[in-house]
């Protein structure tokens, strides 16, 4: 059993940072992996953000939020922080993170075998 539990969500002024986490525990031992954030806003797909390799040695990230928001592996391959600057309304959306099939991130949500429920992000103009 695989579960992934995000954190840090909540309410921020346009401009504003926040950091968001990811834990993932497993009961038994289930090797390495990529990592990514997706998010959906409100009357949108799905989204690719950030992604992570296995070993936090590459990292993808989607137009719109590069330059602003930075991932990263944090102990090891347990847990994935996504940490969001200069925020803005179009960033508002259920964030999620998921863990990948393989080591390398891709933008792909069917690449991504295990999913977190969600965490609230709204962005006040």
């Amino acid at each position: 059993q695989v579960q992934l539990v995000e954190s840090g969500g909540g309410l921020v002024q346009a401009g504003g940072s926040m950091r968001l986490s990811c834990s993932v525990s497993m009961s038994m031992n289930r090797g390495v992996a990529a990592m990514a954030w997706f998010r959906r806003a409100p009357g949108k797909g799905r989204e690719f953000v950030a992604g992570i390799s296995w070993n936090g040695g590459s990292t993808l990230y989607a137009d719109s939020v590069k330059g602003r928001f930075t991932i990263a592996r944090v102990n090891a391959e347990k847990m994935a922080d996504l940490q969001m600057s200069s925020l803005k309304s179009e960033d508002t959306a259920v964030y999620y993170c998921a863990r990948a099939r393989g080591i390398t991130a891709t933008v792909a949500p069917d690449d991504y075998e295990y999913w977190g429920q969600g965490t609230q992000v709204t962005v006040s103009s």
